[in-house]
């Protein structure tokens, strides 16, 4: 595979695992266009079109010399110079790194982060809060991000695998979107009935199990272990954390708990006050379920993993059925 088939591939099981489905996302595109139609000729210019065709610009091709064919790729939760510098070593020392890839984006990844976020709007729409507050709440937190990563070094890394010709590219929102409906799945169908089963569900998954022995396991932050679950809710993906005032509609809107990656102190203390129960079920290791989820689909293809920068690997794929 061509590092663009790669590219196209994620996003295409990214789109499959959306929580807006694949319909969702396809009217997401459809408003981008309608309001690109719209635009004059000189905000055209600036337009970024790779937008009205990519739904998650959080994730993008930095670095592809269009002709590699892929037999083995480096792949970590976070790549920086350090990672690339490593694949270039290893390049010299005669094993060949085709591509590098990474789950935390970076370039034009980092600079479009906040633009994913737009898909709150439909998951918390989803859950019971009336669309125009989940509308407001998503777009104040929209423009904060925004305020947020504006001023990053963004293509620092990206430089040095131009110099240094290593493939790189970046699969953000795609691979969020996979743990969204793994853990989901995977929950729904174990129906645990209290806060403290969650987590004992949690930790038959061995990422989490891992992250467990090493000290940043899934925890309960808001909440008791013997608190009902009642309805419950995951916060896996779009982007970054939501807006702390969401918690407060959650509530109100009947939501119970709340199973995501990790959580600001100001948002845990409004869950909190709202009564809602609050299970952080880890960053690196749930970034490291997402990404082994899509790596095992190049494995499958017959692609060598190197796991780097933070990846728990953990390979899914059954011997022979590569």
């Amino acid at each position: 595979m061509k590092v663009k088939e790669i590219f196209d591939l994620a996003t295409k099981i990214g789109v499959a695992a959306d929580p807006r489905g694949p319909k969702g996302v396809a009217r997401y595109l459809e408003r981008l266009n309608k309001q690109y139609k719209g635009l004059s000729a000189e905000e055209k210019e600036f337009y970024d079109t790779d937008k009205l065709t990519n739904p998650f610009p959080d994730g993008f091709i930095h670095v592809d010399d269009g002709k590699t064919e892929v037999k083995r790729v480096m792949a970590g939760i976070d790549i920086n110079e350090g990672e690339i510098l490593l694949a270039s070593q290893l390049n010299e020392r005669g094993k060949k790194i085709d591509l590098v890839i990474a789950h935390h984006p970076e370039g034009k990844g980092l600079s479009n982060l906040h633009e994913v976020m737009e898909m709150y709007t439909d998951i918390y729409a989803q859950h019971g809060v009336p669309v125009h507050i989940a509308q407001k709440l998503t777009e104040e937190r929209i423009r904060e991000i925004g305020r947020g990563t504006h001023p990053i070094n963004h293509f620092q890394t990206i430089s040095i695998a131009e110099h240094l010709g290593i493939n790189f590219i970046n699969t953000h929102t795609i691979t969020d979107n996979l743990v969204d409906k793994f853990v989901r799945d995977f929950l729904t169908k174990k129906a645990p009935e209290t806060v403290g089963e969650i987590i004992t569900c949690l930790l038959e998954l061995p990422e989490y199990q891992f992250a467990k022995k090493m000290g940043f396991g899934p925890k309960i932050i808001a909440g008791a272990p013997n608190h009902r679950v009642g309805k419950m809710m995951l916060e896996m993906t779009g982007g970054t954390n939501p807006s702390p005032k969401v918690y407060e509609q959650f509530s109100q809107f009947g939501v119970s708990t709340i199973v995501g990656m990790h959580m600001r102190d100001d948002s845990m203390r409004n869950a909190n006050e709202f009564h809602m129960n609050i299970i952080t079920a880890g960053h690196m290791s749930s970034d490291s379920l997402g990404m082994n989820l899509w790596l095992d689909e190049l494995e499958k293809r017959g692609i060598e993993i190197i796991a780097c920068g933070g990846l728990i690997r953990v390979s899914r794929v059954k011997k022979g059925k590569k």
